[in-house]
């Protein structure tokens, strides 16, 4: 039985799946890249700060994803093996530490994120693309919804019964 989804698993998802497309868009600029260097002598100018830009999106947004399948770090050893009642304990303990970390972004980045955003500033190379007007404000917004992501599994999650631990669901 599929589990039920809310919205913000959706928009997760949805993000999940444009940031798959990035790496694909990646792998095809630097091959570009590797053609236009050795096969006819003409660098580019852009490619590497593409390719680290887009690479940035990427692992911002990889966070999304890996909240909303429940994939960030826990010490199973010790959560598997206590009963349901102190999971949930340690759930709403990972929820505060997670939201406390995104209100911090979000408050000492603002300053500095909306700043860039104002004046468009750029990476400061030949190319010159607007890197940190697009990231700083990025790394905000990501930050709020991995926080929202967070919440939401904490709601869903917290009415189900406890799973089987890792290590023996692999053993069935």
């Amino acid at each position: 039985m599929e589990e039920k989804r809310t919205i913000i698993d959706r928009i997760s998802l949805a993000i999940s799946r444009v940031a798959m497309w990035l790496v694909a868009f990646i792998v095809i600029i630097i091959f570009y890249e590797v053609v236009m260097r050795y096969v006819f002598e003409m660098p580019t100018l852009w490619v590497n700060e593409m390719s680290l830009w887009v690479g940035g999106m990427i692992y911002l947004l990889s966070g999304i994803y890996t909240m909303q399948l429940r994939g960030h770090i826990r010490i199973t050893v010790l959560y598997d093996y206590v009963p349901r009642s102190v999971q949930r304990v340690f759930d709403a303990i990972s929820l505060l530490v997670i939201l406390c970390f995104a209100a911090g972004v979000a408050v000492g980045g603002y300053k500095s994120a909306s700043r860039a955003f104002e004046i468009w500033e750029k990476f400061g190379t030949a190319w010159d693309p607007p890197i940190p007007a697009t990231m700083k404000p990025m790394v905000i917004i990501v930050s709020i919804i991995v926080a929202t992501q967070a919440l939401s599994n904490f709601i869903m999650d917290f009415r189900k019964p406890k799973a089987k631990p890792i290590l023996e669901a692999v053993k069935d």
